[in-house]
């Protein structure tokens, strides 16, 4: 059976601005701003959600199918999905469009100014879940807004279970329409910030909106995550990085674990574990598709995590 990844494809262009931006912005001129960086060193990565969460699950042994609107443009990425054997019969070109891209600006202190063009992404409409044959399991990961609500009615009708990740796409929903996708969905993820501001739009706390699915996931960065589910709150401990890079794609590779995990049937305190290794995996190297650790590797950083065996596909 296949994992239906609903979600961007995008390219991420990132640029380092060796000072800070402090330096070079007056406050009192804010209102007139005109300010340009010298940018010494550039990077293309190819990322989006849909990509991201799709490379993960492949590394484990899953079986993803990308479900993503693109852009004229696409095509080295393209090539790269074929390279890595993911499955691109759901990706739909958009005539006339750019694939959507994040311009990511970052100063010596970490901050990033950001511009992000969706492109092809706010036609994901066009696709339909009904398309896919032979899936077992989805999740509907930022996206344009029409397609979210879309496929999460489609999944719905199919009686096909899936994963409702709204990341950095939460603010464009109310806090009515935040109730619909999780009435709809099986499981919810979710980070510490996007947990907050979801309690906010929709009035209701985590344990309250936990009881409303299977399980209810909140990543909370270095203080590892914790998973509500059947009224437990199961705490899962953050697992050492060999070394600290990128943050770029995390919560996307511990979103895959889950996707595995869940699709293997096991309980939550093994899949929420296989998570948390995923984002230390890949947290240790740039953008989010650059780590290629084996299955065999990934099983030997759960044990020396955990001290148990893991037996992935």
């Amino acid at each position: 059976m296949h994992i239906l990844i609903c979600g961007s494809l995008a390219y991420d262009t990132i640029m380092v601005f060796h000072d800070r931006f402090k330096n070079h912005i007056l406050p009192d001129k804010i209102h007139i701003l005109n300010v340009a960086f010298l940018v010494p060193d550039l990077r293309r990565e190819f990322g989006g959600t849909a990509g991201n969460i799709a490379y993960n699950l492949k590394l484990l042994g899953g079986s993803p199918l990308i479900m993503a609107t693109v852009g004229d443009d696409f095509v080295p990425y393209a090539n790269w999905l074929n390279d890595n054997g993911l499955d691109m019969r759901h990706v739909r070109r958009i005539a006339g469009s750019y694939t959507a891209q994040a311009f990511i600006t970052t100063d010596i202190d970490d901050n990033q100014i950001t511009a992000f063009h969706p492109g092809a992404m706010n036609h994901s409409h066009a696709n339909r879940v009904a398309d896919a044959q032979d899936v077992g399991l989805g999740i509907i990961a930022p996206d344009g807004r029409e397609g979210m609500f879309q496929h999460a009615r489609e999944f719905r009708e199919a009686g096909i279970p899936f994963l409702f990740d709204p990341g950095q796409g939460l603010p464009m929903f109310s806090g009515e329409e935040l109730m619909q996708f999780i009435e709809q969905a099986d499981y919810v993820a979710l980070n510490d910030y996007e947990a907050q501001l979801m309690q906010e739009k929709t009035g209701q706390t985590i344990e309250m909106l936990a009881h409303k699915v299977k399980a209810l996931v909140v990543t909370l960065g270095p203080r590892g995550s914790v998973i509500h589910a059947q009224g437990r709150c199961i705490e899962i401990p953050c697992v050492k990085a060999e070394r600290i890079v990128d943050p770029t794609g995390c919560g996307d590779a511990y979103r895959a674990g889950l996707l595995y995990g869940i699709a293997q049937g096991w309980e939550w305190e093994i899949t929420g574990r296989l998570a948390a290794v995923m984002g230390a995996i890949k947290i240790a190297s740039r953008g989010g598709q650059n780590h290629r650790p084996s299955r065999e590797e990934i099983a030997a950083r759960y044990h020396a995590a955990f001290g148990s065996e893991i037996q992935l596909a």
